[in-house]
């Protein structure tokens, strides 16, 4: 879509008023939304989702009018496509795609927003988002120098999961070996470096060389392992002679089931995400090596970043301290236009995207 349609498309209409010719004066916003058309079967198709073109009608006491600036691209998001109850009620079909967003209060009847307030939370796939403040939507707080979109990564849900994930599931100590799959990816990146800001020995589990050389070279991993060219579980016996401490999962299936083959006594695995079963169109078995959880005493413990929302002023500081004083570093791809969201998503399981994946939809504000 060109830059001249897509002004078209989210053209503000103003009709003055005219004493002579008694034309009411009003303004109406037009916002373009993908709906979730149809559920998915394997990787999602452009043809799943359908873009529509709605008027804004007024707020009603309590609302605010949120116009989205960055859209955040993850995982989860296809999780929620599927006709499944998890931690959230799945997404209707005709409904608006659930996501996570950063946007700017255009208009307000709510006392706790004021205009020209940024804020995210799930604001949707769309242009804008109506909200009454309840919910996941949370004011970000004002850091100097710190670009807008990090806080879809480092300063948000991202860095919140690595933060809270590793440090209080995983409990790291000094000289343990923390093994991460997805680890190029923007939470397994994050859970590395923070593991080696704590002592740990880290080995980092990936899908390209290139990959694997940034996690080595760049950010300061012990050890990496491109699980498409090299056996993951006999690569994690050479590299884990004493076993594995602390695992972090975010992908599942057959490379979980290498870690749980390769525990340490008393590890700890922390299971965050299952990439390799969102698009799965078959029930996938359990892991073979489940028995090692007993023999190794070890705990396996779900983890979900919603629980710590509430402690998110915990971990920023921290964050930010690391951050500027270069032991923690992160990355994102920027794709511009919101129509382009469909056909971007299937970059996080197809391992092309490199860093935290965003769509921003409009400009920021230059104020």
């Amino acid at each position: 879509m060109n830059g001249i349609s897509r002004k078209i498309i989210v053209e503000i209409s103003i009709y003055e008023f005219d004493h002579t010719k008694g034309v009411s004066n009003m303004t109406v916003k037009k916002n373009r939304q993908w709906l979730l058309k149809s559920r998915p079967v394997g990787l999602t198709k452009e043809s799943d989702f359908e873009m529509v073109e709605n008027d804004i009608s007024g707020l009603k006491d309590g609302e605010i009018l949120i116009r989205n600036i960055y859209l955040s691209l993850d995982p989860t998001n296809r999780g929620w496509m599927n006709p499944i109850k998890t931690y959230v009620s799945p997404v209707k079909t005709g409904s608006v795609m659930r996501g996570i967003g950063i946007g700017i209060v255009e208009e307000s009847k709510n006392s706790r927003y004021s205009q020209g307030t940024i804020v995210t939370g799930l604001l949707g796939w769309q242009d804008y988002a109506r909200s009454d403040g309840s919910g996941w939507l949370t004011i970000i707080p004002s850091l100097p120098n710190v670009p807008l979109p990090a806080f879809l990564n480092l300063y948000g849900m991202i860095g919140l999961t690595a933060y809270f994930g590793l440090l209080e599931i995983g409990e790291p100590k000094e000289g343990e070996t923390l093994v991460i799959s997805a680890a190029a990816g923007a939470v397994g990146s994050l859970v590395g470096q923070i593991g080696k800001i704590k002592g740990c020995r880290v080995i980092g589990i990936a899908g390209t060389d290139e990959k694997c050389n940034w996690l080595t070279n760049d950010l300061g991993f012990d050890a990496a392992i491109n699980y498409k060219s090299e056996s993951v579980f006999n690569r994690l016996k050479d590299l884990c002679p004493e076993g594995i401490d602390i695992y972090f999962a975010n992908v599942g299936g057959k490379i979980l089931d290498a870690a749980l083959g390769n525990l340490n006594l008393n590890a700890r695995v922390i299971i965050c995400g299952l990439i390799s079963q969102y698009n799965a169109t078959e029930r996938m078995p359990g892991p073979y090596n489940f028995a090692n959880i007993l023999l190794k005493r070890a705990s396996v413990t779900g983890f979900l970043v919603t629980d710590y929302l509430h402690r998110m002023m915990e971990a920023i500081p921290d964050l930010h301290s690391w951050h500027t004083s270069g032991k923690l570093h992160y990355r994102e791809e920027i794709v511009d236009g919101l129509e382009n969201a469909p056909k971007t998503f299937n970059k996080l399981f197809d391992g092309s995207n490199k860093g935290k994946l965003i769509i921003k939809i409009f400009e920021e504000p230059t104020t």
